[in-house]
C-alpha cells in the first residue's frame, strides 16, 4: 500500500482554560481582603469600571444649606460645626496675635483645624474613624540598637552587637552561634562573649538568652533572686515540666513550702520577652456567611454584604468616549476594557452564588452540629459536598479556603466542618474526628485525681459508651494535638492541686 499525504477533517471536544476562566477560578479561593485588593487594582486599570457606592436620598443643595444653618440650643456645638472657630479667627476677634491667646499651640495646629469646617463637615466628607488609628509599636531591633549605642564604646563592639541583634528571633532568643559570628567578623570569641554579656543587661530583661533556663536566670539576676537554690531549680526545669515534684524536691534540696514560693516567683517571669515588640495588630476575622435560625425551624443563609465588592460597568461613559474617538487603537482598548468589566462583574456574581450554594449544603449536612453542638458534628468530605451540589471537588476546596461562617455556635472557618470519619463499633453511622476529640476532652476534664484515665481506658470507654471504634494510639494522637499531657503528668498535677487546695 502506497503512502501519500491527504487532508482529513475531525471533530472532537476538549476543555481549554482561557486566561479569563483561570482568573475566575482564582477569584474563588481569594479571601475578602485579597478580593478587595484585586478589585481596587482593576478599578485603577479599567476606566469602564466604577465602584457602586451606597447613596442616600436626593436632597436639593438649598435644602442642605438650610439644614446646616439651623442649630438647636440643645445640640452640641462641636457636632454642628457652625460656631467652631480656629485659633486665627479667635485671635482676630481679640485683635491680637495667636501666640498671646494660645501660648502652647504649635504652628501646625494654628494653621490647621482638626475639627469640622464652617459647614459642619470634615475634610474628606466625613469624620475620621478613630478605630482606624493604632499606636505604633516600637521595633525590638531599634529598641536594642539604641541601648547598644550607650552600653558599647568601640565601633567593633557595636558591629558585633548589630550581628547579634540580627540573630534574635521573635521571642528574643539568640539563634546564632557565637563562634560563627566571631568567624564572620574576624573577631575573638572572647570579645563576642563580652558583648553578649553586656547586651543581656538590656531591656527587656531576659533578652539575648539562648534557652529558657538562661532567660529565666537573667530575669532572676535582675531581681537579685538568683541564689544557689534557685539556680538548682532552673537547672532541673525538665522535672518541673513533668510535674515530678518528689524528684524536684530531692534535686533542689528544699522543702515543699520553699519550692512553692520559688515556683510562684517563676510564674511572674516572662519566658518570651521579645514578644512585647514587633507584634502585628490582631485583625478581627470577618465572616463571609451568616447562618441564622429561621422562623420555620430551618436555617437562613446570608452572604455578608460588607465583604462583597460591588462594581458597575459604566456603559454611558463607554458610549460617550467611543463616539468621540477615531483611533483604532483607542477603540480596541475601550472594547477590551468593556469585555474585562463585564467578565469581572459576572465572575463576582458567580463567586457569590457558588459560596452560597456550598454554604447551604454544609448547613444542611451539619444541622445536628448547629442544633446540638460539636458532639453531633458529622464526618464530611469535599467529595460529599461536591457530589450533592454537582460541582468538582477542587471548586469546593477553593470556595471553602479562607472563608468564615458565623453560626449560632460561633465563628468557624468553613474548612472546620470537613472532618475525617471514624468507624462505628456497632456498625452504625460513622463519627466525626472533631466530635471524638471533643468527647476525649470531656472525659479528661471530668476525671478525678484518684482515677486518672489512661489512653487505653479512654478508647475502651468510647467504644462502650458511644460505639466509637478508635485505637489507643489514635486517642494519644488526638490528646497530644489538644496539648493535653499524659496520664502520668495529669496524675501528678491533680494530686498537687488536691494537696494545695
Amino acid at each position: 500500500m502506497a503512502l501519500s499525504p491527504r487532508l482529513e477533517f475531525r471533530q472532537s471536544q476538549s476543555l481549554t482554560l482561557t486566561p479569563q476562566l483561570m482568573q475566575s477560578i482564582r477569584l474563588l479561593q481569594l479571601s475578602h481582603l485579597e478580593l478587595n485588593d484585586f478589585v481596587d487594582a482593576e478599578l485603577l486599570r479599567n476606566p469602564i469600571l466604577e465602584r457602586e457606592e451606597g447613596g442616600g436620598d436626593d436632597v436639593e443643595p438649598a435644602e442642605v444649606s438650610e439644614r446646616q444653618t439651623e442649630m438647636s440650643a440643645y445640640e452640641d456645638t462641636y457636632a454642628s460645626g457652625e460656631r467652631v472657630k480656629d485659633a486665627g479667627e479667635i485671635a482676630e476677634g481679640y485683635d491680637t496675635a495667636v501666640e498671646n491667646v494660645f501660648p502652647d499651640a504649635v504652628p501646625q495646629d494654628i494653621g490647621e483645624t482638626r475639627g469640622p469646617d464652617r459647614n459642619g463637615s470634615f475634610e474628606g466628607g466625613e469624620a475620621p474613624d478613630l478605630d482606624q488609628y493604632v499606636a505604633a509599636r516600637p521595633k525590638l531591633s531599634d529598641h536594642l540598637e539604641a541601648q547598644a549605642q550607650m552600653l558599647l564604646r568601640t565601633a567593633a563592639d557595636r558591629l558585633i552587637a548589630r550581628h547579634l541583634i540580627d540573630g534574635l528571633n521573635e521571642a528574643g532568643y539568640l539563634t546564632v552561634e557565637l563562634a560563627s559570628v566571631a568567624e564572620l567578623l574576624g573577631a575573638e570569641i572572647e570579645d563576642v562573649e563580652a558583648v553578649l554579656m553586656a547586651l543581656q543587661t538590656c531591656d527587656p530583661a531576659g533578652i539575648f538568652a539562648r534557652d529558657v533556663a538562661e532567660c529565666l536566670s537573667i530575669q532572676l539576676r535582675e531581681r537579685d533572686r538568683l541564689d544557689p537554690i534557685m539556680e538548682r531549680l532552673i537547672a532541673h526545669l525538665p522535672l518541673l515540666a513533668e510535674h515530678n515534684l518528689p524528684a524536684l524536691l530531692k534535686a533542689v534540696g528544699c522543702d515543699r513550702e520553699d519550692l512553692t514560693d520559688m515556683l510562684a516567683e517563676l510564674r511572674l517571669l516572662d519566658p518570651k520577652p521579645g514578644l512585647a515588640f514587633d507584634s502585628a495588630p490582631v485583625e478581627a476575622v470577618v465572616p463571609d456567611v451568616f447562618v441564622r435560625a429561621g422562623p420555620d425551624g430551618g436555617w437562613q443563609i446570608e452572604l455578608n454584604s460588607e465583604t462583597l465588592p460591588k462594581v458597575l460597568v459604566n456603559r454611558v461613559y463607554y458610549a460617550t468616549v467611543t463616539k468621540k474617538t477615531r483611533d483604532a487603537g483607542e477603540k480596541a482598548f475601550l472594547s477590551d476594557c468593556l469585555a474585562n468589566a463585564n467578565w469581572l462583574t459576572k465572575s463576582l456574581d458567580q463567586r457569590a452564588q457558588t459560596i452560597t450554594k456550598v454554604a447551604a449544603e454544609i448547613v444542611r449536612q451539619q444541622d445536628g452540629f448547629l442544633t446540638h453542638g460539636v458532639a453531633h458534628l458529622k464526618p464530611m468530605t469535599l467529595r460529599n459536598v461536591a457530589k450533592a451540589i454537582d460541582m468538582h471537588e477542587s471548586t469546593v476546596s477553593r470556595v471553602t479556603a479562607n472563608k468564615y461562617m458565623a453560626t449560632p455556635r460561633g465563628l468557624f472557618e468553613m474548612k472546620y466542618f470537613f472532618t475525617t470519619a471514624i468507624a462505628s463499633a456497632d456498625g452504625g453511622g460513622d463519627h466525626s474526628a472533631e466530635a471524638v476529640r471533643h468527647r476525649i476532652r470531656q472525659l479528661i476534664d471530668a476525671e478525678a485525681a484518684s482515677d486518672i484515665l489512661s489512653d487505653d481506658t479512654i478508647a475502651e470507654m468510647l467504644r462502650k459508651e458511644q460505639g466509637i471504634d478508635v485505637a489507643r494510639r489514635t486517642v494519644a494522637k488526638y490528646r497530644e494535638g489538644m496539648n493535653i499531657p499524659s496520664s502520668v503528668i495529669r496524675r501528678r498535677q491533680k494530686k498537687e492541686l488536691a494537696r494545695t487546695a
